[in-house]
This record gives C-alpha cells, sequence and structure tokens, in this order.
C-alpha cells in the first residue's frame, strides 16, 4: 500500500527553480535557498513543473519516509515563495520583548534579561513590545525559535501569563479554594 500524502505530486510555480541532483534536492525562490537530501528508500522525479516522489519498494519504513519527504518538499517550495511567518504574544505586566538585528531581549519576570540569536535565514521583529514575529523560507528552524522562546515562560493557567503564540487558546483555571 503505497502513502496517500506521497501519491499527490508537488507543483513548483512559476518563480521558484528546481534542481534534482541524484538524491539531492535544490529548492531556490524569492525567499531564499533550501537543500534537502533524500533516504535512499524514496526515488523522485522532476517534470512538467511538478516532482513525484515514490517509495522503492512496498515496506512500511519506504511507504512512510516517501509521504515524509512529499510533505517537507512542499514545505520548502512554500518557504521558498511565500515564507513562513509565526507570531508570538508576550502577556503579563512589565514583560518586553526588543529586536536587535539578529538579537532577541526578552525581559519576562526572571532575575536577567533572557537573549536569544537568531539562526541564519530567520529574521526577528517587535512591532509592539509585547509582539515577536518570526520569519524565514524554512519552516522547520522558524517554528523551532517560536517553541524555544515560549519555553522561556509558557502560559500559566491561573492568570494567563506568559509567552504564546498569537493563536494559541489558553483554558484559564478557577482558582484554588478552601
Amino acid at each position: 500500500m503505497a502513502s496517500r500524502v506521497a501519491k499527490n505530486p508537488v507543483s513548483i510555480p512559476s518563480g521558484v527553480d528546481a534542481k534534482l541532483d541524484g538524491q539531492h534536492l535544490t529548492i531556490k525562490g524569492k525567499h531564499g535557498e533550501l537543500k534537502w537530501v533524500a533516504h535512499e528508500l524514496v526515488t523522485w522525479t522532476l517534470e512538467n513543473g511538478s516532482l513525484q516522489v515514490k517509495a522503492v519498494n512496498e515496506e512500511k519504513e519506504a511507504n512512510a519516509l516517501a509521504g515524509t519527504t512529499r510533505a517537507v518538499v512542499q514545505n520548502m517550495v512554500q518557504g521558498v515563495n511565500q515564507g513562513f511567518e509565526r507570531k508570538l504574544v508576550l502577556v503579563g505586566v512589565g514583560y518586553r520583548a526588543q529586536a536587535q538585528g539578529k538579537q532577541l531581549n526578552l525581559t519576562v519576570g526572571k532575575s536577567h534579561p533572557v537573549a536569544f540569536t537568531m539562526p541564519q535565514g530567520v529574521t526577528v521583529e517587535t512591532p509592539a513590545p509585547t509582539e515577536i514575529i518570526l520569519k524565514g523560507p524554512d519552516k522547520q528552524q522558524v517554528t523551532q525559535m517560536a517553541a524555544n522562546i515560549r519555553a522561556v515562560r509558557p502560559p500559566e493557567p491561573y492568570k494567563g501569563k506568559g509567552i504564546r503564540y498569537s493563536d494559541e487558546v489558553i483554558i484559564l483555571k478557577e482558582v484554588k479554594k478552601k
């Protein structure tokens, strides 16, 4: 049984250049260049502006890798074409964020400010002192940095204070009763 995800080809839009060299794939677009090396259990073909991913055999592991590879390639195409964005919101009195180039400084109720250096390809903006926007072509890098920043002060369940994703819903608990 073939992977249902891998059955669908990845369409390469105009303005995005894809190069296939054996197991190496390079995708270039207006937001940058991303590279991926496929596992030996996966084969791919590039024709007529679409990339088809197939498992080498019918083993369970090969099917899983084919689906995963197809999803990663789809995210790469979307990343170099449109880019990815993750928004974080700081909730709490005195909680602030300040971006300085590739550096993000957080003041979130600790005894010291927490500093993050963004990896290559990820940019950070702070349009407001309580808002952080991460952007980049690599979905994994952008979402991992967002998770690392959120982990400094995750939202607590009683008042909701902390760093949360903009689309995250925090269900507050009732105050403890005697």
